[in-house]
């Protein structure tokens, strides 16, 4: 036993000098699953199209051609056109600019007012957490698309307020998610220990606890993202989002859907890239879910 235990101490010192810590290794768990790369070549994709997409779309998306409307797919547009005559590759490729906008806005907005809402509830407790709990119950009672359209009705049909309005949707989970993880995390010794040595709540919550929270935030931010992309394409298909010419996916949908049967493929792109891109993220999701996850091992 007693070999035993030192060849174990052997083999930890010597991971700690080679700097094998825990994001580290979660990094090559991460690496090593094949799904969670095709999630995250996906969409590299799609952030290489949104961030050249002056330099790679064939056409400008917003100015029209009649004498081409509806023309099929076809060398001079390879995805062929809208009712309007716009190329559709063009659009799409521009619309990777406004979904991962979109994405990343509405989850920043629930991110930090989720995670300061979970802190304080699972951290204080008592009222606070009464307060802020019930107030997640009555969020999460309603659906959330019905919800974001009611927000949606107060706000205006804008794509800045299609942004706030799911942003505001998802911070329940945000805050859920937090609260019990603060409410795990603070029962171990060295939060005790900060406590003895004096220091005060703020610097235990933000130096200690949610460093040690950060797991479980990162993947539902990475899931959220591609239920932004999906809720946002559904509020400008019911026309609260994007408004026309703006090349959004679920705007491209909506505006399409008369031309379903003489034009199949003005629906089937947009709705496409809408598939791919949420399907990357939710892959992304999964890997780091299952990389972070502390009972897997090297």
């Amino acid at each position: 036993m007693a070999l035993a235990e030192i060849a174990t101490d052997v083999k930890a010192v010597t991971k700690e000098k080679k700097g094998v810590g825990p994001w580290r290794s979660a990094l090559r768990r991460f690496l090593r699953n094949k799904s969670a790369l095709a999630g995250l070549i996906l969409i590299a994709f799609f952030v290489g199209a949104a961030v050249f997409a002056p330099y790679i779309a064939p056409y400008d998306p917003l100015i029209p051609d009649l004498k081409n409307r509806l023309a099929p797919p076809s060398a001079a547009h390879l995805l062929g056109t809208d009712y309007m005559g716009r190329d559709i590759l063009s659009r799409i490729i521009y619309g990777a600019r406004i979904s991962l906008r979109v994405g990343l806005i509405t989850v920043s907005i629930a991110l930090v007012v989720g995670t300061l809402m979970g802190m304080l509830a699972g951290y204080y407790g008592r009222i606070w957490d009464t307060i802020i709990m019930r107030f997640t119950d009555i969020m999460l009672a309603f659906p959330s698309t019905l919800l974001a359209i009611a927000i949606m009705a107060i706000l205006g049909p804008k794509l800045i307020n299609a942004m706030i309005a799911i942003g505001v949707v998802q911070i329940p989970q945000f805050a859920r998610i937090v609260r019990s993880s603060v409410l795990s995390v603070k029962e171990f010794e060295y939060v005790d220990a900060a406590r003895a040595l004096g220091l005060k709540n703020g610097p235990i919550i933000f130096k200690h606890l949610l460093p040690n929270s950060l797991a479980p935030i990162i993947v539902q931010a990475t899931l959220s993202v591609a239920t932004a992309i999906i809720e946002t394409a559904g509020l400008s298909f019911l026309g609260l989002g994007a408004q026309p010419p703006t090349p959004e996916w679920g705007a491209m949908l909506a505006d399409s859907r008369a031309y379903l049967r003489i034009a199949p493929w003005t629906v089937a792109f947009p709705g496409l890239a809408i598939l791919i891109a949420t399907m990357g993220m939710n892959l992304i999701g999964d890997g780091l879910r299952d990389a972070l996850d502390p009972r897997m091992k090297e």
